[in-house]
């Protein structure tokens, strides 16, 4: 089998985002930058299949849509295992910018299964997944917490309200997975650092694709409220609290 891993560049999770020009620009000064958390998973899961099972999958392809500033993220998912990467040299704009741009490498392509992260750690759209499978014309599953493959038939886990639903599908198939794909995932090794900077990595140029969405700003957060302290004896002022200020009951 031929799998795809849909990869974003992302800004570290612990970094203090800042913007420019009136909020409408994300200020990358100082920004570390890392494979997107849900999709490191989703290809820890599928190389963990691949050097578990041998022959079970030919060959694991990392995609991204960016600039060349993301080639590093790129080459850190070959550090992990990836065999190939390919980028597609655009800025990566609205969701169905993505999907489409994504969908057109697919399409000349023969992937068995693809893999998407249930949502990007910075824009958590939770939607070029579902945007893809639509575009190419295959099944999707989403809310995936397991895969596996045995005797070159595919089984996945999904998450649905009280519990799980187990999945048998044919490929080709879009796999939008979540947390419990896998444990953690992988580090790179000093032998896959070194060997990732052979590896192939292919740049395409984008097809003409109007963006649907355009971003007028961005806001902070609100600030948290001083925390109130009330005095263990007085319910009725907790309650009053509760009820007036957080509005909670």
């Amino acid at each position: 089998m031929k799998v795809l891993v849909c990869i974003s560049h992302v800004p570290d999770t612990t970094t203090k985002i800042k913007f420019l020009n009136n909020n409408t620009v994300l200020d990358t000064t100082g920004i570390q930058w890392i494979i997107n958390p849900w999709d490191e998973l989703a290809l820890t899961r599928i190389l963990d299949i691949k050097d578990a099972k041998l022959g079970s999958i030919e060959n694991v392809t990392v995609i991204n849509v960016g600039l060349a500033d993301t080639e590093p993220t790129i080459r850190k998912a070959l550090a992990i295992g990836a065999d190939k990467g390919v980028r597609v040299n655009a800025e990566a704009k609205d969701s169905f910018y993505i999907a489409t741009q994504l969908a057109e490498y697919i399409k000349k392509e023969s992937f068995d299964i693809i893999l998407c992260g249930i949502e990007s750690a910075d824009g958590n759209g939770s939607s070029v997944g579902g945007m893809l499978s639509e575009l190419l014309g295959i099944p999707s599953v989403s809310a995936v917490s397991f895969l596996d493959i045995d005797g070159g038939q595919v089984q996945l886990k999904r998450e649905i309200d009280g519990g799980q639903e187990l999945v048998n599908i044919p490929t080709p198939f879009v796999a939008i997975v979540q947390k419990g794909i896998c444990k953690e995932a992988r580090i790179p090794s000093m032998r896959g650092i070194m060997g990732a900077r052979t590896k192939p990595l292919q740049v395409l140029e984008p097809i003409v694709c109007e963006s649907l969405v355009d971003i007028a700003n961005y806001e902070y957060p609100k600030p948290r409220a001083a925390c109130k302290k009330v005095d263990a004896e007085n319910v009725k002022e907790l309650i009053h609290l509760l009820h007036n200020e957080a509005k909670v009951l």
